[in-house]
């Protein structure tokens, strides 16, 4: 079950704000629900699509920095509007095993819309990452053209950086 305050676009989520809870499924019909991850940093990266190639580069670049996620007590997640079976399917073509992809499918992009990210026009949302602090609190956002890759580098020095 989906939770949410409704699927109207909400205002982008800012550094401070409170995260806003979801439950969404994984790639392996495993549910993922933020308020669950308890004393850990998470973060949510933001993905138009799957079977795209910056989108592959993208959750590649999760799954290839793994250990350094765990060794800063951060769980990454990638997010994107396709199903769970897409996901599935995308997931085992990319050997990834151990990072979750979370299928924003139902309503179609709740969670990008909750955290204002969804681009109505496309149908999808912006390549995005929001780092969520364990305090409950976004600590950190970047949303990205689309045709580009967030630098992992990038984004492992922004969770560094929080101490």
């Amino acid at each position: 079950m989906l939770i949410r305050i409704d699927t109207k676009q909400m205002e982008t989520i800012m550094v401070g704000d409170g995260f806003r809870d979801f439950s969404l499924k994984d790639q392996n019909g495993k549910d993922f629900k933020l308020s669950e991850q308890s004393r850990k940093r998470v973060l949510l990266s933001f993905h138009p699509l799957a079977w795209t190639s910056v989108c592959a580069e993208q959750m590649k670049s999760l799954e290839a920095n793994k250990k350094s996620f765990d060794s800063l007590n951060t769980i990454a997640v990638g997010l994107s509007v396709d199903s769970v079976p897409t996901k599935k399917a995308w997931a085992k073509s990319l050997g990834i095993v151990d990072t979750g992809i979370l299928a924003d499918f139902w309503p179609h992009g709740g969670v990008a819309s909750l955290y204002g990210l969804f681009r109505e026009a496309e149908g999808f949302s912006q390549r995005a990452n929001v780092l969520v602090n364990e305090d409950g609190r976004v600590a950190w956002v970047k949303v990205y053209d689309l045709p580009q890759l967030p630098p992992i580098d990038e984004v492992v020095e922004a969770i560094r950086n929080l101490g």
